[in-house]
């Protein structure tokens, strides 16, 4: 047993090592030479010593990498800390900075103990991204006048004024190897894949601090001690009062740990391995900042671009990370002599390409596809005008202003059909809603019959007030309300003197299985006698799932089931007929076989078609259940017509060989036209013709017949194009398919056609 455990450890000890020289070491190559020279920019652009950039990517590199829960995340100074610690080195001095750095540690470290890293998400990202940006513009225009030989202004705003007199002057060397850098930067983005493996920082920096060095430029250089590890830089309280430290302390604190988790969010994005523990990663955050500031080095979050170089180095291990940070340690003390060769221009010029590349257009163009980009202007604007704080306390504050716009613009609709008012609400109902429900409910006459449905998650006693208010004043005044709610019962609850006072899950949960997710998330694919997916599925519905239909089942068990529809479809899992013709429970009939066939009546003498299964579904659907239509759906990648064009790929298939014989026609009519316009592959035309051949087969049956040219009945077919989860509907005119979108028709005028498209 012993020998059996050593061969153990040793083949892992062998596997861990081959993957430490295969992948971690050259990943970790990779970001030192990413890491280095941006870390001695933003120490620059932060105004502080510029050892402090490279001790704080030590620390983050060996530190978070050692400690921290997100595996492949690289952690040092960035780019969104520039702004707020330069602020602050303004403010309290460089020692004190280094005390308050310790303190936004330990406020990591608390955060990370009480387990409250998820809520730090809860942040809107517009916000997060708007802040970025504006710290990216006031990067920007800062270190310009840097390239411009000049030196920045106390404001982005005075910065931004100033630019057009610097424009006007020649500054020499500086600006060129600053515009050089940025030249090469921008360049390098567009080289091949296999170039830009070499870090663009490394080559624009190392390229033009040699070229400095080839012509013996006069430009200002990165001033770096000759003796960097004798006398450290001891942090000091600073000499202010408590709430401006602690203001300070907890800012920091809260910026490293917010831009922390969504870089470690982001990452897991980028990789399949093992996913991020946040709150661990806290720990290991607030563990980095404290030995950073007390070793003298900036403040310490997770950064995107070099955890985007490790991933994409190959890196699998947090072995990476630590190495590199020793990489930019053994550098320190080996090559400072290297440092000090860099122009603060070429610095600069790496700095406003970080800066610019903060301002993301994907991020732009996301937010105003979900209506929240203005948060993201007024977040940038803010930080660029006024400060960091309060630009992002001007984001919060207009993301909470459009929850709560939006949570007032509640759906509602209120039209007379045939003499009932039908008035229907839709979303959440709050007080917020109340001053567009009473105008809406005002246009319903006294004395009139109202048939009030109730769509809503979540409604508030002020709106029930409103609804009951009027409701009892419609009444005596003569008229009839009847309140139907679809959902959850949050106005008879509140009528019956047991308001709820919180959202039910339910309707989340009935999502959540819909989309399967509970099933795959417990290993739906374990062998057949390990029922667990199928019993915690089971087991999530009556918890969950119930409580949100069961009203509505209760109803249809007293009152019967009444379809609409006959739904014949294909077995396949991917077809939900209820959630693609938006229908629920007592809507569809539905019969469900392998390639949605329907054998043709046969006109036997027992007056049977050759398959009695569908024959009797037909039967009961309109002799008991009075349906008023017929759909065939047929669906896109179909197995069954898979096998129908190409045989069973010697998978021995008997009975469904046999079975498929009733698609044969469909076959033959494969090369007679389409019934889609061009690109579609040869499986789904067949599934398209084979839908309008099932339709005629129903036509064999007489009462089918019979029934819909009486116009009691109405066959339609129906196409799920699963890719593009779009359904598309066969005009019975043109015997032509097209996509039903929110505003089509492509039935024609048929009454019952339209109606299914409706419905």
């Amino acid at each position: 047993m012993n020998d059996r455990e050593n061969t153990n450890k040793g083949t892992q000890l062998r596997a861990y090592l081959s993957g430490l020289f295969l992948h971690d070491l050259p990943a970790s190559l990779v970001v030192f030479l990413v890491a280095v020279p941006l870390s001695l920019g933003i120490a620059v652009a932060s105004g502080a010593p510029v050892i402090a950039g490279l001790i704080a990517a030590v620390t983050g590199g060996i530190v978070v990498g050692a400690l921290g829960g997100s595996p492949l995340q690289v952690s040092g100074p960035a780019a969104g800390l520039t702004v707020v610690v330069f602020e602050t080195i303004h403010r309290f001095g460089w020692q004190a900075t280094c005390a308050i750095t310790i303190g936004a540690g330990v406020i990591q470290l608390i955060l990370g103990a009480l387990r409250v890293s998820r809520t730090a998400l809860a942040i809107s990202p517009a916000v997060v991204h708007g802040m970025l940006a504006g710290i990216g513009v006031v990067i920007t225009l800062a270190q310009v006048h840097v390239i411009m030989g000049d030196s920045p202004e106390s404001s982005a705003i005075k910065n931004l004024l100033a630019l057009p007199r610097e424009l006007q002057t020649i500054h020499g060397p500086a600006t060129a190897i600053g515009l050089a850098t940025l030249g090469i930067l921008f360049f390098w983005k567009i080289l091949p894949k296999s170039v830009q493996r070499i870090p663009a920082p490394l080559v624009a920096v190392a390229s033009m601090t040699w070229l400095s060095q080839i012509l013996n430029l006069d430009v200002p250089r990165v001033q770096l001690d000759s003796q960097l590890f004798v006398a450290p830089t001891m942090p000091r309280w600073p000499d202010a009062s408590m709430e401006a430290v602690i203001g300070a302390m907890v800012t920091i604190g809260l910026i490293a740990s917010v831009e922390s988790l969504l870089s470690a969010v982001a990452v897991d994005r980028l990789h399949t391995g093992p996913r991020s523990n946040l709150d661990r990663e806290l720990l290991g955050q607030g563990a980095a900042n404290v030995l950073s500031g007390f070793l003298g080095g900036l403040p310490i979050t997770g950064v995107i671009v070099r955890s985007s170089a490790n991933v994409a180095a190959g890196a699998k291990t947090r072995a990476s990370a630590i190495l590199h940070g020793v990489w930019i340690l053994l550098f320190v003390a080996l090559l400072g002599s290297v440092i000090r060769q860099v122009p603060l221009a070429v610095l600069a010029g790496l700095l406003v390409f970080v800066g610019v590349q903060l301002i993301n257009a994907h991020h732009i163009r996301e937010l105003q596809r979900h209506g929240e980009v203005a948060i993201y202007f007024v977040t940038m604007i803010g930080v660029i005008s006024l400060n960091l704080l309060e630009g992002v306390g001007l984001g919060i504050g207009l993301a909470f202003f459009l929850l709560l716009r939006r949570l007032a613009q509640t759906q509602i609709t209120v039209e007379e059909r045939d003499g009932l008012w039908h008035v229907v609400i839709e979303g959440s109902l709050t007080f917020l809603s109340i001053p567009t429900l009473n105008r809406h409910l005002s246009n319903v006459p006294a004395e009139a019959r109202v048939d009030l449905d109730l769509h809503v998650d979540f409604m508030d006693h002020a709106a029930f007030e409103a609804i009951h208010t009027w409701r009892q004043t419609h009444k005596r005044l003569g008229g009839e309300v009847d309140i139907d709610e679809t959902h959850e019962h949050w106005y008879s609850q509140a009528e019956s003197g047991s308001p709820r006072m919180v959202r039910a899950p339910a309707l989340a949960a009935l999502a959540d299985m819909v989309r399967g997710r509970r099933r795959r998330e417990t290993g739906a694919a374990s062998t057949g006698r390990d029922l667990k997916a199928l019993v915690e599925g089971i087991q999530a519905f009556q918890r969950d799932g119930s409580p949100a239909v069961a009203p509505m089942l209760t109803r249809l068990a007293d009152e019967g089931q009444e379809p609409i529809e006959l739904f014949i479809t294909c077995s396949d899992s991917r077809i939900l007929p209820t959630l693609i013709t938006g229908s629920g429970p007592g809507d569809l009939f539905q019969v469900r076989n392998v390639g949605n066939l329907v054998p043709p009546y046969t006109g036997s003498a027992t007056d049977h078609p050759a398959d009695t299964s569908i024959a009797s579904a037909v039967e009961y659907a309109l002799t008991v259940l009075g349906v008023s239509r017929i759909v065939v759906c047929g669906h896109s990648g179909c197995g069954a017509m898979g096998c129908l064009l190409n045989g069973s790929g010697g998978v021995a298939l008997p009975v469904t060989v046999d079975w498929l014989k009733y698609g044969k026609p469909s076959l033959e009519r494969l090369g007679t036209g389409s019934p889609v316009a061009d690109g579609w592959n040869e499986v789904d035309r067949l599934a398209l013709h084979n839908i309008i051949v099932q339709l005629e087969h129903l036509r064999t049956y007489p009462t089918v017949k019979e029934r819909e040219l009486n116009g009691q009945v109405a066959l339609v077919g129906l196409f799920f194009d699963i890719r593009s989860a779009q359904v598309w509907m066969l005009n019975p005119s043109t015997r032509k398919f097209a996509p039903v979108t929110a505003h089509s028709n492509p039935a024609g005028p048929s009454r019952q056609v339209s109606g299914a498209a409706a419905h």
